[in-house]
This record gives C-alpha cells, sequence and structure tokens, in this order.
C-alpha cells in the first residue's frame, strides 16, 4: 500500500425498506484505502459499488440505513451527526457523482456553485474564490472558463457539466477523492485527459482516490488495487496487475471478456425515409459585446440528416460538438432553423399541437436517466406514463400488463416495478427509460449515450435489444455516442460532427476502415488505444 491507512470499511452493510421489504444492497464489505492509492470498485450495475461510498458520505436516501464500520483517519463515519460529518465531507472527502445533471442547481450558474465549498471550508473572499474557480475550470480543460463561469448547468453538454463536477470536488484539496463514473459522459480523448488530469492532482497533493467504474480499461491504467464487487458483496480482491492476469474468480473473468459485438447490416436502399432534417440550425445567443453585436454560439451549424425505415445513424464526436443538440432538434424539442419531414409531412413549423399525436412515434431516450425520471412516481408508473396521455382507454390492469412486458424486454425485473428511481443502479435506471420509450412501440427512437451509464456486460445486453427489437418492429435509431465500440456495434451509417457541423459522414465499414478526415482518424486512434488496451487485459486473463 502506499502509505497510512487514510479509510478502513470493516462489515458495511447497506439496506433500503421497500413496499416489498428491507432489500440489502451492500453486504459485510471490508476495504482499506491508503494515502496516496487509488482504489478502484469495479462490478456490474446494481452490485453495490456507488452505495458503499454513498453510505461512508452519509448520502443514502431517506429509506436506507447503513450498518457496519467506516473510519477515517481514525473517525468513525457511520452515525456521525450531520454537523460533524459536514466538517469533513466537502472539504477532507469529496465525491463526483456518476450524474452531473441531477448533482448541479439548475438555478445557479456553475461558477457560483464551484465556489460554494471553497467560501464555506476555507472562507475568504468572492473575488478571491472567483479566480480560484476560473484555475480549476481551466484545470479541467472547460474552453473559455472566463466566459462559462457564468454559464448555467443547461448551457453544457453533459461531458462539460461532468468536467464542472470534477473541478468542484478537487477545490478543497481533498483528501480522499470519490469518482462515482467521472469519465462515464466523456468521449475518449477528453476521458484520457481527464484521467491523465487526477494522477497528476493525485501526484500533486497526495490524495488517495476511490475510482467506482465498470470500464476495466480505466482500472488498469488508473489503480493501485481492485476490489471486485457482485450484488453487494466484494467477491475478488487484489493488487491490479496479478488480479487482471489472473482473475480467480468466474465473475472477473466474465467482466474482462464483456464487449458489444457483432455489426449491422445496412437498410434496404429503397426503404422509405422516415425522417430528415436539411440545414439544421441551432444556435444560442451568449449576450451583446459592448459594441452591440449579439454573440451567438453555434452549437447545430447547417447540418442535413436523412434516417430510413430499420436504419441506424450513429453520430460521433468530442462532448459539445453539438450531438444531443441535433438529435432534439430532430425530433423538434428545440426551436431550430432548416426544414424538417417526418413521413413525407412538413414538421419544421408544427406547433405544440400538431406534435402531439406524433410524439409517441418519435421517442428520446436521454443521456442522464435520474434527471429524466420523476422521484414521485414507481418505476411501473414512470414506464406508462406515455400511455396515459396517447392511450387513455387502456384499463389500469392492461397498464401494468403492459409495464411487466416492457421490463421484461430490457431486462428488468416486473416485481421492482413498485420501487422507486432512486432505489435502482444508474445502469438499471437507464434500462428504465428505454422502457418506457419502447412501451410507446415508437417508429423513431433517438438514443443520447443510452449505454454510457452502463458496464460491459450490460451494454452488450442492451446493444443486443436494441438490434432485436428493430428487426421485429421496424425501427429505426439515430444512436448519439461517443463510445466508439458501441457505435460500431449499433450503426450502418456514421456522421462525425465537430463544433456544430459535420466533419465527416458515409457507411459505418468505410468511416472505421478508412476515414478520411484527420478528426476522425484522431478520435478513432483513441479508441482503438482503448480497445487495445482492453484486448491485452482479456488475452493475459485466459
Amino acid at each position: 500500500m502506499a502509505g497510512e491507512k487514510v479509510l478502513s470499511l470493516r462489515g458495511l452493510t447497506v439496506d433500503f425498506a421497500t413496499p416489498d421489504g428491507w432489500v440489502q444492497a451492500v453486504r459485510g464489505v471490508d476495504l482499506d484505502v491508503a494515502r496516496g492509492e487509488t482504489v478502484a470498485l469495479v462490478g456490474e450495475s446494481g452490485s453495490g459499488k456507488s452505495q458503499t461510498m454513498m453510505a461512508i458520505m452519509g448520502l443514502l436516501a431517506s429509506n436506507g440505513r447503513a450498518g457496519g464500520s467506516a473510519l477515517y483517519r481514525g473517525q468513525e463515519m457511520i452515525g456521525l451527526p450531520e454537523r460533524r460529518l459536514n466538517r469533513i465531507r466537502g472539504e477532507k472527502i469529496t465525491m463526483i457523482f456518476q450524474e452531473p445533471m441531477t448533482s448541479l442547481d439548475p438555478l445557479y450558474r456553475i461558477g457560483r456553485q464551484i465556489a460554494e465549498p471553497i467560501l464555506h471550508h476555507r472562507g475568504g473572499s468572492r473575488a478571491a474564490a472567483r479566480q480560484r474557480v476560473l484555475e480549476l475550470l481551466e484545470l479541467v480543460g472547460i474552453p473559455q472558463p472566463e466566459r462559462r463561469i457564468d454559464s448555467y448547468p443547461h448551457e453544457l453538454s453533459g461531458g462539460q457539466r461532468q468536467r464542472v463536477m470534477i473541478a468542484m470536488a478537487l477545490a478543497n484539496d481533498p483528501d480522499i477523492l470519490i469518482a462515482d463514473e467521472p469519465t462515464t459522459a466523456l468521449d475518449v480523448t477528453i476521458q484520457a485527459q481527464i484521467l491523465t488530469l487526477l494522477a497528476e492532482l493525485q501526484e500533486k497533493i497526495g490524495m488517495a482516490i476511490v475510482f467506482i467504474t465498470h470500464d476495466l480499461g480505466i482500472v488498469r491504467r488508473l489503480a493501485d488495487r481492485v476490489y471486485v464487487m457482485k450484488t453487494g458483496e466484494v467477491v475478488e480482491q487484489g493488487e491490479t496487475g496479478p488480479l487482471f492476469a489472473a482473475p480467480t474468480h468466474p465473475y472477473t473473468r466474465m467482466l474482462l471478456e464483456a464487449e458489444p459485438t457483432g455489426r449491422k447490416a445496412p437498410p434496404n436502399p429503397e426503404a422509405p425515409r422516415l425522417l430528415s432534417g436539411r440545414d439544421i440550425g441551432v444556435h444560442f445567443s451568449l449576450g451583446r459585446s459592448w459594441g452591440g453585436e449579439e454573440a451567438l454560439l453555434k452549437a447545430v451549424d447547417g447540418v442535413s440528416v436523412t434516417l430510413r425505415r430499420k436504419q441506424t445513424i450513429g453520430i460521433v464526436g468530442e462532448s459539445g460538438s453539438g450531438k444531443s443538440t441535433l438529435g432534439r432538434a430532430l425530433l423538434r424539442l428545440l426551436p431550430a432553423s432548416g426544414s424538417l419531414e417526418f413521413k413525407n409531412q412538413d414538421i419544421s413549423h408544427a406547433d405544440r399541437a400538431r406534435m402531439r399525436p406524433l410524439r409517441r412515434q418519435l421517442q428520446l431516450v436521454f443521456q442522464d436517466p435520474f434527471g429524466s425520471l420523476s422521484p414521485r412516481m414507481t418505476v411501473g408508473q414512470v414506464i406508462t406514463e406515455g400511455l396515459i396521455v396517447h392511450e387513455k382507454d387502456l384499463s389500469k390492469s392492461e397498464r401494468d400488463r403492459r409495464a411487466i412486458a416492457a421490463m421484461r424486454e430490457v431486462g428488468l425485473d416486473p416485481a421492482m416495478r413498485n420501487r422507486y428511481p432512486h432505489e435502482f443502479s444508474g445502469g438499471q435506471r437507464q434500462r428504465i427509460a428505454i422502457a418506457r420509450a419502447l412501451i410507446l412501440k415508437p417508429e423513431v427512437m433517438v438514443l443520447d449515450e443510452p449505454t454510457s451509464a452502463l458496464d460491459r456486460s450490460v451494454q452488450k445486453q442492451i446493444v443486443d435489444l436494441l438490434r432485436d427489437l428493430q428487426e421485429a418492429h421496424d425501427l429505426s435509431y439515430i444512436f448519439i455516442s461517443h463510445d466508439l465500440a458501441v457505435v460500431r456495434a449499433m450503426a450502418d451509417y456514421i456522421i462525425v460532427m465537430r463544433h456544430g457541423q459535420i466533419v465527416e459522414e458515409g457507411p459505418a465499414e468505410e468511416i472505421f476502415e478508412a476515414p478520411r478526415a484527420a478528426y476522425t482518424q484522431a478520435l478513432l486512434a483513441a479508441a482503438v488505444d482503448n480497445r487495445r488496451f482492453r484486448t491485452a487485459v482479456q488475452e493475459a486473463a485466459k
């Protein structure tokens, strides 16, 4: 171990009260973290990784309870009064959460939110705090920090919001940084920058890192030691190199071998056009200069797309490239210039009343599932919400039957439909969001990073599921992702975006095998490096 022990868990348990009784999420976990070392918690969605760390931070949901012991430098954290706990968390122990949009207050500018822990724990003037915030934004790679410091969370891309969360967590040079899937929403190039940044900061200030992730390639590069969790228990642990080279538990071997596979055949070239956009533009005002000129952010700038029946268009690019904005514009969820057609109907200027009957045919699965699921509704109610709008005559029992069928389709136990979203892992919530869209049997689905929060084994299941559904129901997908391995397994046509424009497009095999644009080549090179690393790990494990 790298130094003195700073965190020690013994027999840690986490239970949740549900309508069906108490559910045990974490079962007797023992774990140690030393000063300056990186410890990884890995496992599939629902394995208890995040809940283990939420328990020591005192951040469990109101129906949760923690037991056992969690010592931070000899101080017991379990059961510690809120006031004393607040002296530790946010300064000595900080956490980067998996879902940044639900962790950032939509009513406050990001600069103010990053400054709060600085002012709370260190005091000083607001001017000094603002200067520190600018330094942090530059450190985590936010472009134009002087301008972005006054942005609201919704004005940033998913990857940029995650970097804001990292800046906030690092604000007070913590003793322990708990990173819960900190690179989930980031493209491969920014992911590498963030991992390098965390390693440099760790070297500089000597902090320990607890890294929660499903990406074993990242673990292999970053972690000193690994704890593998399954259904709330640690099934294997050890130093990273030996554990990856010779895993003893079948579950660990399964994780190492999981990878989305297969290729999608292109649709019939004569297949009818379902959704098409010509010269689509989405511009956001950034205010006016001293001379009175309005500054515009061209999030999408003159993009044309045509989607045919049973086709999957993969849209790739770095965070902030305009991928998600384009997807929303194609569904008329954002004001946009240009022309839009759905099934040969011009919907460029369709109002809400005219779009309502089309909504069930044009579904969106959001990047951040927790932010799109009502915390006051059970999962069964969430999944059937659209049926109440679009099939008003259905009885409650019929809706329940449809919810059961939809949950089975996405690999969820229908017995869990009376639970609430916060009782599920990030990956499980993403499957709930997919079930909510699927239950309406749409013709077009825009999938915005639908596998970003999922471990590799579940990604493979979701990819197979989406392909099966597409074949069975003639579905068409627009698949937005920064994960090129998943895109390659899903899409038959690729659009590469940068700064709101298309830099390259074409059949998937042509783009992956012979990219023409330098930017596409750089993206693929970064992805190949990650894939080569995972392949080497898998070969070593055999």
